[in-house]
């Protein structure tokens, strides 16, 4: 029989219902800023910005999943739209047979390089210019050390 976890004290509590009410309203605020300026969603802004990010703008799909916090489910529907809209195409990957790649297109490339600004420009408001370059470290220090507990297999990008 396990005994039962002892309740949150008031600091505790007030710090937990801080961090669930960012954990909620954040990327809401993210995704109203992509879905008005861009037409994106944030999930798709991620997917496409990973491929920009990567050698020669590919991915294996499950690399790509990985890096945009996604499933393989999920990103497969996700892809799906983005190839309708001419941004990424699906090609078999030459190293394994067995697996597909993402390959973000030129037109897809063009969509990031115009969306990126207002996204970076949300990011700095919400999050970078609040907090002090002290604050700031350390709160990338204090959500590395909660990424870790939450994916102990570091499959969470921008993890120490």
């Amino acid at each position: 029989m396990e005994s039962e976890a002892p309740w949150l004290d008031a600091d505790q509590q007030r710090t937990w219902l801080r961090l669930a009410g960012l954990l909620i309203k954040l990327p809401a605020a993210l995704d109203t800023q992509l879905q008005r300026d861009a037409g994106v969603s944030h999930f798709e802004y991620m997917v496409l910005s990973r491929l920009s990010e990567a050698p020669n703008r590919t991915l294996r799909m499950s690399q790509l999943a990985e890096l945009a916090n996604g499933s393989l489910s999920r990103l497969s529907h996700v892809v799906k739209r983005l190839e309708l809209r001419g941004w990424v195409r699906r090609e078999p990957c030459a190293e394994d047979g067995r697996a597909t790649n993402a390959v973000l297109t030129e037109d897809g490339w063009e969509k990031v390089v115009r969306t990126a600004p207002g996204h970076v420009a949300t990011v700095r408001s919400l999050v970078v210019d609040p907090l002090t370059p002290a604050e700031l470290a350390r709160f990338g220090d204090l959500v590395g050390t909660l990424l870790a507990k939450v994916d102990p297999d570091e499959t969470c990008p921008g993890q120490p």
